[in-house]
C-alpha cells in the first residue's frame, strides 16, 4: 500500500510522527497522509496523495513542517518501485473545526505495486 510506504518514509525523513488517520489524542505536531485518488495503466500505478502538516503551536510551525515534508518528498523516488513524485499544490489548510493549524501538500506519485 503506497500510503504505508509514504508514512514510514516521512517519519524517517522528517522526524515527525505520521499517521493514516487522525489519532484520538494527537501530538502537538504531526503529519497525516491520505490517498485522494489514483489509477493503473499497463500495471503502473498512480496516486494523488495529500499530506497534511499539523501544528497545535502556530500557523508558522505548520508551514515549516509542510516545507520539511515537501523537501523530503523530493527524494521519494529513491525508494524501490517509485518512479516519480511531483508536487501538485501546497497551501494553508487550517482546520476550523479542530482549531488546529495545518498546511496541505498534494503530490502525484507514479509507482509499481510489489
Amino acid at each position: 500500500m503506497i500510503e504505508a510506504v509514504i508514512i514510514r518514509f516521512l517519519e524517517e525523513q522528517t522526524g515527525y510522527p505520521a499517521y493514516g488517520e487522525r489519532p484520538e489524542s494527537p501530538p502537538d505536531e504531526y503529519i497525516l497522509v491520505e490517498k485522494t485518488g489514483g489509477g493503473m495503466e499497463n500495471w503502473i500505478s498512480s496516486a494523488m496523495i495529500a499530506v497534511q502538516s499539523y501544528s497545535g503551536i502556530s500557523k508558522l510551525r505548520a508551514a515549516e513542517i509542510n516545507r520539511t515534508v515537501e523537501q523530503a518528498m523530493r527524494d521519494l523516488d529513491e525508494i524501490e518501485n517509485i518512479s516519480r513524485c511531483r508536487l501538485n499544490t501546497s497551501y494553508d489548510f487550517t482546520d476550523t473545526e479542530t482549531k488546529e493549524y495545518r498546511y496541505q501538500a498534494v503530490f502525484d506519485i507514479t509507482y509499481m505495486e510489489g
